[in-house]
C-alpha cells in the first residue's frame, strides 16, 4: 500500500481501519456530484445512500431502479477500474439488484462508468 494511501486510513476504536475526515469528505463529494448527474441525466430521483461500507453494503446512490451504483474517487483510477467493479458486484447481490455499474470521477471532473464484461451482458440482455 502506498504511503499516500496508508495516510488516509487509521484504526479506529472498534479495531477497524477507517478513512480519515479528508478522504470521507472527498469521497462524500463525488457520491454527491455522481447522484446529481445521475439525476440531470435519467430524471431518476438519485441520492448518495448513508452507511456505506457495511458488510451489507448496497452501493453508495439509492433511487436508480434496479441498479447499484459504486463511486469511486481515487487518485490513481486504474485501480479504482480494476477494482471497484468487482465490489460493486458483491453489493448487487446484497441488494439483490440486476444490474451494477461503478462510477469513476477523474481528475477535473470527467465522469467514466465501469463494468465488468459479465454486468455489461446483463445490461445488453436484460434491455433486448
Amino acid at each position: 500500500m502506498a504511503l499516500q494511501q496508508r495516510r488516509a486510513l487509521r484504526l479506529g476504536r472498534d479495531g477497524v481501519l477507517s478513512v480519515t475526515n479528508s478522504s470521507k469528505a472527498k469521497g462524500d463529494r463525488a457520491e454527491l456530484e455522481c447522484a446529481q448527474l445521475i439525476a440531470e441525466l435519467t430524471g431518476h430521483p438519485a441520492r448518495r445512500k448513508l452507511g456505506a461500507g457495511r458488510a451489507d453494503d448496497t452501493g453508495d446512490i439509492d433511487g436508480v431502479p434496479g441498479t447499484i451504483v459504486q463511486v469511486a474517487n481515487w487518485a490513481d483510477v486504474a485501480r479504482a477500474v480494476r477494482e471497484k467493479p468487482t465490489g460493486a458486484e458483491t453489493q448487487r447481490r446484497n441488494a439483490g439488484a440486476t444490474f451494477a455499474c461503478t462510477w469513476v470521477r477523474f481528475r477535473g471532473g470527467l465522469w467514466r462508468v465501469v463494468l465488468t464484461p459479465e454486468q455489461w451482458v446483463t445490461y445488453h440482455r436484460e434491455t433486448l
